[in-house]
Formats: C-alpha cells, sequence, structure tokens
C-alpha cells in the first residue's frame, strides 16, 4: 500500500541528474527527506506514506552517489557545498510556488539538512534532524585526525578512505550481506571492521531480520547498490577533511532555523564519546539556537525512522504544524 501513488522524476540539478520520489497532494506544503547510508529515498517509504495522509507532499531524492541518481567519480564532488547546490536546485524544480519548504534528514542525510540550513536558511521553513546532531567546525583539528584518535584505523569511516579497499572487502562479502550487516547494527559502541575481517564475525553467521525490515526491503536496496557499488556513498566519508577545509568561512556560525532533534538511545552516533553532554547540556542549542525539542527514543538504534514509522512521522508532523 505505501508504495502506491508514489510518483518518480529524473531531474537535472547542478550539473547531474537525480532521481526523485514524490508522494503527496500537488497543492500541500513540501517536505523534503534527506537519506543517508547505506540507504535511498526508499528509507522514508513509511514516512512518505504517512505525510501525504496528512496533507503534505514529501519529496525524497536519491542523493548524489546513490540509487538512480548522477554518482560523480571524484570524492571531491561530495562536500556539504555540492549536496546543497543540489538540494537548492531541486527545490527550484519541485517546489517552485514555496519560498521555504521542512526538511527532515537522517544519518548524511541530516548533515546535508544541517548545511543546507547553514548555506540557504531562506530555504528552509523548519527542520526535523535524525541520528546525527550538528557538529561545529573545529579549527584547529581535521576530522579525520580527530576520528583516527579517538577510534583508531579500524574504524569504519577511517577504514573507508582508501579509495578500492573497502569496494573490495565489500564484492568479497556479498552486496546482500554488507546491507544486512549495517541495517540490522544495534551495537552502542563504535563500529569497527577489521581489515579482511568483514564485520568481525564469519559471514555464514545467520542474520535475523527485525520485525521492521522484510526480504523484500532488502531486496530493493540489494538491487540498487549491485547496480552503482558502495563507492558514492564512501565518497562523502572521503571528502570530510575537504568538507573542513571549504567550509572555514563557517567556523562558528549558527543553524538558525527552527528544528527538532530526534535519536535513538542505541544509536552510535548518540553514544559516542561527548555526543550525550553536547545534546543535552547546551552544546547544541549554543549553535542551532531555535532548538525547540530534544527527543530520545528508548530501545531504538540507528534506523530510527524504519524502526519506529509512525511515531517518527507524527513528531514530524507534532513540530512541523507549528509553521
Amino acid at each position: 500500500m505505501e508504495m502506491e501513488g508514489i510518483e518518480h522524476r529524473t531531474v537535472a540539478v547542478n550539473g547531474i541528474t537525480m532521481h526523485v520520489a514524490i508522494k503527496g497532494p500537488s497543492g500541500g506544503p513540501t517536505v523534503l527527506l534527506l537519506h543517508g547510508f547505506p540507504e535511498l529515498w526508499y528509507s522514508w517509504r513509511h514516512q512518505m506514506a504517512g505525510l501525504a495522509a496528512l496533507g503534505y507532499r514529501a519529496v525524497a531524492p536519491d542523493l548524489r552517489g546513490f540509487g538512480d541518481t548522477d554518482a560523480p567519480a571524484s570524492a571531491a564532488g561530495y562536500t556539504g557545498l555540492s549536496v546543497a547546490g543540489d538540494l537548492a536546485a531541486l527545490l527550484d524544480a519541485v517546489a517552485k510556488g514555496e519560498e521555504k519548504v521542512f526538511v527532515v534528514g537522517h544519518d548524511w542525510g541530516a548533515i546535508a539538512a544541517w548545511h543546507l540550513c547553514l548555506f540557504r536558511p531562506d530555504r528552509v521553513k523548519a527542520l526535523v534532524n535524525l541520528s546525527v546532531p550538528f557538529t561545529p567546525r573545529h579549527p584547529a583539528r581535521k576530522p579525520l585526525e580527530s576520528l583516527r584518535a579517538a577510534y583508531g584505523e579500524d574504524y569504519y569511516i577511517c577504514r573507508f578512505q582508501e579509495p578500492g579497499e573497502m569496494e573490495a572487502e565489500f564484492a568479497q562479502i556479498g552486496t546482500r550481506r554488507v546491507l544486512e550487516e549495517f541495517l540490522t547494527y544495534r551495537n552502542p559502541g563504535p563500529l569497527v571492521l577489521p581489515k579482511g575481517k568483514g564485520f568481525g564475525h564469519p559471514t555464514d553467521t545467520p542474520i535475523v531480520l527485525p520485525s521492521w525490515l522484510t526480504e523484500e526491503d532488502v531486496d530493493y536496496y540489494t538491487s540498487k547498490y549491485e547496480t552503482t557499488g558502495f563507492t558514492g556513498g564512501f565518497n562523502y566519508y572521503r571528502a570530510l577533511d575537504l568538507n573542513w577545509e571549504l567550509t572555514a568561512p563557517w567556523t562558528g556560525a549558527q543553524i538558525r532555523v527552527p528544528a527538532k532533534f530526534m535519536v535513538g538511545d542505541l544509536d552510535l552516533t548518540y553514544n559516542s564519546p561527548g555526543t550525550k553532554d553536547f545534546i543535552h547540556k547546551g552544546g547544541l542549542k549554543k549553535y542551532v539556537p531555535f532548538l525547540e525539542d530534544v527527543v530520545v527514543m528508548e530501545g531504538v538504534a540507528h534506523f530510527i525512522h524504519e524502526e519506529r514509522p509512525q511515531e517518527v512521522t507524527q513528531h514530524i508532523h507534532d513540530f512541523f504544524q507549528m509553521f
């Protein structure tokens, strides 16, 4: 039922062609839904149905490098500036009559949403971000240096850096298995991928899908990632230090858009050192002064919008109807 009535379009934006899924009444307020890694527009299928039923027009693109959207070859094409450029152009194409839209992001989509609000606050009415809080730019230390110091070389973001290396390891493990490993990951500790050891256990260890993730869901993700590979997704991680260099003018800048933040208490991002204090003791509010609400869902891991779809949709609606 949820997949019914979804319109699929290909739009030329910012020098690439972008695939976008749209559901909901044409006159309804637009909600831009931004996915993370290793996901696609499809990860918003529940919210698209729920929001459309509430009168919104849900717009969920495959971000650059993912699914049916173009994947520029160089990691230099995956900074926050490039992605924000894609999104601003997408809004020009699919939300012509609206000066500002609602935005929801998860994981890398949350980072993209923070960047969109930082660079183009004139386009965003209000924001609900999931899993990844705004991270202020450290003026003296590059992100990869900080990550290596905190977690070591086997930390997944560090392992993703060398072009071709993780692509080869994931090819050996198999696309479907890799996606199942990520989507069912519930360990609140850091994700480490020791060289040649995959996810740290034998690849024939059975994976039982949770109730919120069906074989059909994994089929869809697998069909797309088998076509594209993982390089597009990895390139976001590979552009971290370049992004740090390019965003120097925004050091100390605030996100001046009404915002709500949601995270699961088992999410690996929420449990990274210092994050809880930053979120709950005023750090996040300092950089996001119009932060209205923080919601921590108990017993929920990283893919909060898929694990608790109706609750998340209700939270989104409750916040956006204030505007």
